[in-house]
């Protein structure tokens, strides 16, 4: 893992350390490519004496399926790619997971480097090794722990984001407060208008947190079998949002500020989470900025989805709460009606807190 302001035009050398290669592979979207594809191309191209090519897929993420996974192992097998190839998946959350998918999947695993260009791939998506694409019936249903040999992580790329795009990311910046670090919590809380203006140095320090936090749990619980647990917060019902709605109303990061909000609600609902502590939660979500509206959405439509993530246990849905800034607890059964109930409050209340 390496993190500095301009580090993504140097990233030869750091792959050339990997061991030789038979071919670099950068698999980006174009909308990517357009800012950082050709320095990329040229950065490599001037350390490696190998083939180095990019091929470019829909980064949507209607399209982060297993139809984009073939299309992308057909090319790689026109391409003439061995097992000693080396994938490097450049682009946000939607590119790393299709990327890495196809890293481990294809001859049974390639080497797979990440450049992570948005918020939230650089402080979530690209640590940790979990690769996947959605099916209709949910989200990452089918993929692989599959972890990267390098990631490297520059801030300055996530100038050229748009802001809606970047606002989401910071969701997920809010998440590792909630879940493991008061400190970082109570950065946001007094840095948020400096963040949302993108100063530097206001970035790299969030940034770098989070990755050591990820680090840590991911250390502790590679495969997801305990402790991992807690990086789901405001996954449960963001993910089925993103699915109710196709993947077309929210971006990644405004569902989970949605799931988060009544995750919040669901811990002062059953007494885990003190008022002050649960206003406190919810105003620093506020303060990222809006989201799209839950019109139209029904809790009913929600519940199969619910019960079909791949978190679910026989189909019991099992929640991540909070308990305090910096603590939640995991694996937390609720009673349907409650979650129905709160679901159709959930506008209501988050809008009452943020004022």
């Amino acid at each position: 893992m390496q993190c500095a302001p301009g580090i993504l035009p140097r990233p030869g050398a750091a792959i050339s350390r990997l061991g030789e290669t038979t071919g670099i592979y950068v698999l980006s979207s174009p909308r990517v490519w357009e800012h950082w594809g050709r320095p990329l191309l040229r950065a490599l191209g001037q350390r490696q004496r190998v083939r180095v090519r990019a091929i470019l897929f829909d980064d949507s993420e209607s399209a982060k399926d297993l139809a984009t996974i073939e299309q992308i192992s057909r090319q790689l097998v026109l391409a003439g790619a061995d097992r000693h190839t080396t994938i490097v998946a450049m682009g946000g959350g939607v590119v790393g997971d299709v990327a890495g998918f196809a890293a481990a999947s294809y001859l049974r695993g390639v080497r797979l480097v990440h450049v992570p260009t948005t918020l939230v791939a650089q402080v979530d998506s690209s640590i940790g090794g979990k690769t996947g694409v959605n099916l209709p019936e949910g989200k990452n249903l089918v993929g692989a722990f599959y972890p990267p040999q390098l990631v490297l992580t520059d801030p300055k790329v996530l100038l050229t984001l748009p802001h809606r795009e970047y606002r989401s990311g910071l969701y997920e910046v809010v998440k590792y407060g909630i879940i493991a670090d008061p400190e970082l919590f109570m950065y946001l809380e007094r840095h948020m208008l400096a963040l949302l203006r993108r100063d530097a140095k206001a970035l790299t320090w969030v940034i770098t947190r989070c990755i050591r936090i990820k680090a840590h749990v991911v250390a502790r619980d590679e495969h997801e079998g305990g402790l991992r647990h807690i990086l789901n917060f405001g996954h449960t019902l963001g993910h089925a949002l993103e699915a109710a709605t196709r993947y077309r109303r929210f971006l990644h990061g405004e569902a989970i500020a949605w799931g988060m909000l009544a995750a919040t609600l669901f811990g002062l609902a059953t007494e885990r989470l003190r008022e002050p502590e649960a206003m406190r939660i919810m105003r620093l979500i506020g303060s990222v900025g809006p989201v799209p509206s839950l019109a139209g959405i029904r809790a009913a439509q929600l519940r199969p989805i619910l019960a079909g993530d791949k978190k679910a246990r026989g189909g019991r849905v099992l929640w991540v709460l909070p308990r305090r800034v910096g603590k939640v607890e995991w694996g937390i059964d609720l009673p349907w009606t409650l979650v129905s109930r709160t679901f159709a409050e959930l506008p209501r209340l988050s809008a009452t807190a943020k004022s």
